[in-house]
């Protein structure tokens, strides 16, 4: 008999409690242990019942969602996804609990919902399940200010600040060079080890899949820029890739690179049918990189649930000059999206999560 996942729900809203209930019915492996109505209630119940997973709310009353999962993090390590609507102050409020160790975010269900929850079931049960299946949970580190970036920026000194040579005066920019990222599960977390670390005057353009519902990509973007010497931001249609600057895919869109006429990279967003199961999906932007036959990309696989990308970077990897840097599994929430990169023999490097901004930098030196 298949091991019960027990779950704790945490919400104010007995309607959405409810719903999320329903949506938990529809798989047997799941068990609703209780019911939590604001922060400091949520606290008393992980340690009581001790919960594989627990569904956090944002707003709540006492205690809000971020305050108890902070404690939680301290007292009760637990997995926790977080249910946020897509209001500004909701997402925003989101990716501060994915810095304080929440694993993952979905949509919180509404009335809206209601007519169709097929697919918001399937995405809602996926989290959960993956999110249960998380070992070793902790308090994760955190970038809290400037002085944490300042103290994680010195390891990379000595290679950024190695002297370029200047180029002849009239002659031509050279090309920014791609570095392109795929990552899921316990990745927004990670994006904030490694993309703040980047020198401002690096001369490459990284494109980034994060596997999110569509309306927090925005507020990822955002943070990242906020944290970042480059320029972060949710990706837009036919937009022309700068040297210095990082591109968010946009929830439930593709994100894609093509060639313009001018022979210059560009943006492509694309609603066409999930591929790996995802939209956005990994696959999608390393097949678009190989379709392009874009050279000397380095490209970089980290946590996530799943094999999304691994197909993708086999391609890049047979048609194109590349470098492939695979997360560890050491610092990996999830070890999935790497571990199929590496197993398949198509990773140039495996690192630490706190390694991965210098090992590009080194690359793009070639």
């Amino acid at each position: 008999m298949e091991k019960k996942v027990k779950v704790l729900i945490v919400d104010d809203s007995a309607f959405i409690r409810q719903i999320i209930r329903d949506i938990l019915s529809r798989d047997p492996i799941f068990e609703v242990v209780d019911y939590a109505r604001n922060g400091k209630d949520a606290i008393d119940k992980v340690k009581r019942h001790q919960p594989h997973v627990v569904t956090m709310d944002v707003e709540m009353p006492i205690l809000n969602g971020i305050e108890a999962l902070e404690i939680i993090m301290e007292k009760h390590p637990v997995p926790v996804v977080m249910f946020s609507s897509l209001t500004a102050k909701g997402t925003e409020a989101t990716m501060k609990a994915l810095e304080y160790g929440a694993v993952d975010v979905a949509k919180k269900p509404s009335h809206k919902d209601l007519k169709d929850l097929g697919k918001l079931s399937e995405e809602i049960i996926q989290k959960l399940k993956t999110a249960a299946g998380i070992k070793n949970i902790q308090k994760p580190q955190r970038v809290q200010s400037e002085r944490d970036l300042i103290v994680l920026r010195k390891s990379l000194e000595k290679i950024s600040q190695t002297p370029k040579t200047e180029a002849p005066a009239g002659a031509p920019l050279k090309a920014p060079r791609l570095v392109a990222i795929g990552t899921s599960t316990g990745g927004p977390r990670a994006l904030q080890r490694v993309i703040p670390l980047i020198p401002k005057n690096t001369n490459a353009s990284f494109v980034i899949v994060q596997h999110m519902p569509a309306g927090f990509t925005k507020s990822l973007a955002d943070r990242l820029n906020t944290l970042s010497e480059i320029t972060v931001q949710e990706a837009v249609q036919g937009e022309i890739l700068k040297p210095g600057h990082g591109y968010i895919a946009k929830g439930g869109l593709h994100l894609r690179v093509k060639k313009n006429a001018q022979g210059q990279l560009m943006l492509d967003l694309g609603e066409d049918l999930p591929v790996s199961g995802h939209r956005p999906s990994v696959n999608a932007l390393f097949q678009s990189i190989v379709k392009e036959n874009i050279q000397k990309v380095i490209a970089v696989i980290m946590t996530g649930m799943g094999s999304d990308g691994a197909a993708g970077i086999h391609e890049l990897k047979k048609a194109a000059k590349s470098h492939v840097i695979a997360q560890n599994e050491e610092s990996c929430v999830v070890y999935g999206m790497p571990k199929t990169v590496v197993e398949q023999g198509d990773a140039d490097e495996v690192a630490d999560l706190d390694e991965i901004t210098k090992r590009i930098i080194k690359h793009l030196e070639v």
